[in-house]
């Protein structure tokens, strides 16, 4: 993974920014010691930008997908309004012991809702609609995903999607891996859709944030 920020000035603007609470050190210290690829967890200075938007939003209803350890998940918690729920979606049961710990350490685990198995099944069972959608999963699925909740988005509502520069790979014409193709189609796919607004910011992997019309 590549930061697309020169690392001075990255260090300087998480100086200067909000530290991160300390359940989520905690988290983020048991990931990195006892969960394989701790890298996919969202980190502090990503964390903060999706705990503000989260508080700037104050969503009613959260779908993500991609729970991993539950970090962004409880970012995104911080800013829920009062009678706010979020429903996680992740593939891998076994992480499901390290989510639970930090989502009752937190105080949010009665607002959090997780679901196990493969989200293109799981999305569809749940009759909601959203204020806000985090995209954090497997990318060779973003445009399916995409397609799935694009209906399940309120007008006003945010989807913000993870890793849509994939370390650079997005402008290397000699990458052919489906996942770069996926995210190359996903990428186009949104900033064409008349129905959304979108600004992609190069934080750690690239974060895009889409507003619905």
């Amino acid at each position: 993974m590549i930061d697309f920020i020169d690392k001075d000035i990255l260090n300087y603007v998480e100086s200067n920014s909000q530290n991160e609470p300390q359940v989520l050190k905690e988290l983020n210290r048991e990931t990195h010691l006892k969960v394989l690829n701790p890298r996919m967890l969202s980190g502090s200075y990503q964390g903060r930008l999706l705990s503000l938007l989260s508080k700037i939003i104050s969503p009613k209803s959260v779908l993500e997908i991609g729970t991993y350890t539950g970090y962004s998940a409880l970012c995104i918690a911080e800013g829920l309004h009062k009678d706010g729920t979020i429903d996680t979606i992740d593939i891998n049961e076994e992480l499901q012991n390290i989510q639970k710990k930090y989502f009752d350490k937190s105080g949010y685990e009665h607002k959090i809702f997780c679901h196990v198995g493969n989200a293109l099944k799981i999305i569809p069972k749940i009759d909601k609609f959203f204020d806000l959608v985090f995209l954090d999963a497997d990318k060779e699925n973003y445009p399916a995903y995409f397609e799935m909740v694009i209906d399940k988005i309120v007008p006003g509502g945010i989807l913000i999607s993870d890793n849509v520069l994939w370390s650079g790979k997005v402008i290397d014409k000699n990458n052919s891996d489906i996942a770069t193709k996926k995210l190359l189609e996903f990428n186009n796919m949104i900033n064409n859709d008349k129905r959304f607004e979108t600004i992609i910011i190069p934080v750690r992997d690239g974060l895009s944030v889409s507003r619905k019309i």
